[in-house]
């Protein structure tokens, strides 16, 4: 008697939860088989399957799963038909169908009491799976042009986590999947985008292997590294994209910066020889080598290279300032000497010569006060050109305030 009376107080604890559960289940069964309130249907499966004692009910997982595929069915007819349907919708679907799948079947390959292990679902899940596979690449792509990186970048790494998922084993992605690499580096891309430096570093490497996009590979790296200020790698990496692509002016531009941060002139004038050896015909790496002879103090040197720009086009910004800059900087260094008449002669007379350049160069950058402004400022004065002295001292007293 006590026995009984114990077991219906036990049934009658278990029995209203048990059978809620069982009203729950049965009721997203009739809405899957219907088609309809599928979002309900999926988010009440999930619902129980927050009670750890449900992991291992497969016909939670059935049902759940079936849901997930009927929208997603549903939604790639009315694309199909051309019916009105978020886009977006149907790729965080077949998102979250892998994100479901990968996980039954991790609970799926668990050994039973005897150690033994029978996979029931991998095969057919894992069949219908590969056939939407495909659509996270697209989806990733999608919400890129989006600019939902975050979206872009979940949805590309989950089709690259395939091929390491033992729910795909017999596919073999990672050996036979040719858009691997690719997939990678718009991976890195939507992660450099999200300024995520965790998510660029994480397939860095299969996006090498794209040869399309080597060379933004190694551009994005480069500005990652540098966010973290991780010298050493981004020394590096810059070396090898200018070895690689001494034609770009991302790593020739960049590899000039570091050297002249660190006052590395002779190393930035290599680099430029190395450059000029692969085209001389380009304008810039002549301007570059120009403005780093006039740090050295090679001022006859750098006001040649410019004087050689101008001849072809003397409109060329750089080129006048160098030029100028040449003429007035070899002024300055004669002006600081013990002076004879001779020698006041000379420097005015490269004063008079700087003058054009600076103006020209004035007249195109009137922005870069910065640039002209004190040594127009020095050549008027000494010319004794007064109007003109007044103009720029009044500029750049404004400058100062």
């Amino acid at each position: 008697m006590k026995f009984r009376i114990i077991l219906l107080l036990f049934l009658l604890v278990i029995g209203p939860n048990a059978w809620s559960q069982k009203k729950v289940i049965s009721a997203a069964m009739d809405n899957v088989k219907k088609g309809t309130s599928l979002d309900k249907a999926e988010q009440s499966m999930l619902d129980l399957l927050k009670d750890s004692a449900n992991l291992h009910n497969s016909k939670i997982w059935d049902v759940l799963f079936e849901s997930q595929r009927k929208q997603y069915e549903q939604g790639n007819e009315k694309l199909y038909l051309k019916q009105q349907y978020d886009t977006a919708s149907l790729f965080n679907i077949a998102s979250r169908m892998f994100t479901v799948m990968e996980r039954y079947d991790s609970i799926d390959a668990l050994p039973d009491k005897k150690g033994h292990v029978k996979l029931k679902y991998r095969k057919d899940n894992s069949t219908f799976l590969n056939v939407v596979r495909p659509n996270l690449y697209t989806g990733g792509r999608f919400f890129i042009h989006k600019q939902k990186y975050s979206d872009a970048y979940r949805l590309l790494d989950q089709y690259i986590g395939t091929a390491y998922q033992p729910l795909f084993s017999a596919f073999q992605y990672a050996q036979k999947d040719k858009q691997m690499s690719e997939a990678g580096y718009w991976a890195v891309y939507a992660g450099y985008k999200s300024k995520d430096a965790g998510k660029v570093m994480k397939y860095a490497t299969l996006a090498l292997k794209d040869s399309v996009h080597h060379e933004m590979v190694l551009q994005y790296l480069c500005e990652t590294y540098q966010q973290q200020k991780d010298t050493a790698n981004y020394y590096r990496t810059l070396n090898e994209g200018f070895d690689r692509y001494p034609l770009s002016p991302f790593f020739y531009s960049y590899l000039i910066e570091y050297y002249s941060r660190q006052g590395k002139w002779e190393e930035a004038l290599r680099l430029t020889d190395r450059a000029l050896g692969v085209d001389s015909t380009v304008q810039f790496f002549h301007v570059t080598k120009s403005t780093l002879l006039l740090n050295q103090g090679d001022y006859k040197e750098s006001y040649a290279i410019s004087d050689s720009l101008l001849q072809k086009n003397d409109s060329l910004p750089e080129a006048n300032l160098n030029a100028g800059l040449a003429k007035f900087n070899e002024g300055v260094k004669l002006d600081k000497a013990v002076q004879s008449p001779k020698q006041r002669r000379a420097i005015l007379k490269l004063y008079q010569e700087s003058l054009p350049y600076l103006e020209k160069y004035r007249t195109l950058r009137p922005d870069r006060k910065d640039a002209w402004g004190l040594p127009l400022y020095t050549i008027y004065l000494n010319l004794n050109m007064g109007k003109k002295f007044d103009e720029v001292d009044e500029l750049m007293k404004k400058q100062k305030k």
